[in-house]
């Protein structure tokens, strides 16, 4: 195995763990249930010996409120997380309509 890859793998299953055991407050078995792996493989993952599969990441993106992003490659979703709840009070429509008045602002400074 790729020595980098290896280390992705380990710092992947160290930041489920902190999820599992800080944000969440679950111990293995718990959230194993959750995502659909048993709590042997979820041991697997946190210790960097395991991958989880496509669905079992999305089920804990959505447990957690963490991106995806997040979870596999540790990009801080943070400034995603507080948008969310900026924008939750504004319909599609609206945040649409706000990104093209964004976008034509951005045009008219390069212009200048």
């Amino acid at each position: 195995m790729n020595r980098n890859r290896s280390i992705e793998q380990i710092e992947r299953g160290k930041r489920i763990k902190y999820i599992r055991e800080n944000e969440l407050h679950m111990n293995k078995t718990q959230l194993a249930k959750e995502i659909g792996v048993s709590g042997q493989f979820l041991g697997l993952v946190e210790d960097g010996k395991g991958n989880l599969v496509y669905k079992s990441i999305k089920k804990l993106r959505d447990l957690s409120g963490h991106s995806a992003d997040y979870i596999l490659f540790g990009f801080d979703d943070s400034i995603i997380n507080e948008t969310k709840k900026c924008l939750a009070k504004y319909s599609e429509a609206q945040i649409m309509e706000s990104i093209e008045v964004i976008k034509s602002i951005t045009l008219f400074i390069k212009n200048l």
